[in-house]
């Protein structure tokens, strides 16, 4: 429980650090990775809240060793109040009335999901089967860089309204969800004997691999879509697929059972549906920014 969270605290300090950062850059391009990377590093602020997300990493190991995953994810979450605080306070931005009331939403969600725990009865796994992660996570990869790509390209439409990120939030989410049930995999290898054996194990896994593909892609989508979008929308929204990508999938690939009582059983399912549902329905636009009132546009004789 400490280190998950102390795992939410690293995160959103970690993020709010960094779209702080991005808002003094020029503007970054995914097409142009390099230039990306040889921006963010020249920004001690970008680096401070980048340590700190590596730092809710290393907690993070910790937590799959100890939790079932859907528990895991429950606790994860709950993150987003300080993200949100953090973000009003130190950038200034301010969430709409339907927001708020989808953010409350899906925290009663994620809380229908922590409800249908039970210590005890919940086991924790160490190992699933390679060819059902790469079942899951190949074309989870392949869906969310797709939908990046595709939220770019409806962006640079003329007359588009301004984003508020939830494509984005979606697409990365999906990539971090995956890096999750990495994370999960490379946590049943920890150990403290035999660890030449540990290791070698490790790197004939999967594990490592797809924790450099989404290192290496969500580094790049999530610090493009930080500077675009609000950090106080951008990040729930990716944090909450995440979750449940990782609760949902990683539950059944790693052999983590469902609830068989009945209301334990339907407080998990609804919650998943509505957490769902409510991604679904969060406005895709923000406000077009208005002119000022005194304003007159110059019209040719």
């Amino acid at each position: 429980m400490a280190a998950a969270l102390l795992a939410n605290v690293l995160y959103s300090t970690g993020f709010v650090l960094e779209k702080r950062a991005l808002a003094a850059l020029p503007e970054v391009d995914i097409r142009r990775p390099a230039r990306l990377l040889r921006l963010v590093l020249g920004s001690p602020l970008w680096i401070g809240g980048s340590l700190a997300l590596a730092s809710g990493f290393g907690a993070q190991l910790a937590v799959y060793r100890t939790l079932p995953i859907a528990a895991a994810q429950g606790i994860f979450v709950s993150g987003l109040v300080l993200l949100v605080l953090l973000s009003s306070r130190l950038l200034g931005e301010e969430t709409t009335g339907r927001e708020r009331y989808a953010l409350g939403a899906i925290l009663a969600a994620l809380l229908m999901v922590v409800l249908s725990l039970r210590e005890g009865t919940d086991t924790v796994s160490r190992s699933a089967p390679v060819p059902l992660i790469l079942t899951v996570c190949l074309p989870s990869l392949s869906l969310g860089v797709w939908l990046y790509g595709a939220a770019e390209r409806r962006s640079k439409h003329r007359h588009r309204m301004p984003t508020t990120g939830v494509e984005y939030g979606v697409a990365v989410g999906l990539l971090y969800g995956v890096s999750s049930l990495a994370i999960k995999g490379v946590s049943s290898y920890l150990t403290t004997s035999d660890l030449g054996g540990a290791v070698v194990g490790l790197l004939r896994s999967p594990y490592p691999y797809l924790l450099l593909f989404t290192g290496a892609f969500g580094l790049v989508m999530s610090q493009a879509a930080l500077q675009r979008c609000r950090a106080s929308l951008i990040v729930p929204v990716c944090t909450t697929v995440t979750c449940l990508f990782t609760a949902v999938l990683g539950t059944l690939a790693f052999g983590e059972a469902l609830p068989h009582e009945p209301v334990r059983l339907a407080l998990r399912l609804a919650g998943t549906a509505l957490a769902v549902s409510v991604l679904l329905a969060m406005p895709k636009h923000d406000q077009a920014p208005q002119r000022p009132i005194g304003a007159k546009e110059l019209t040719p004789p």
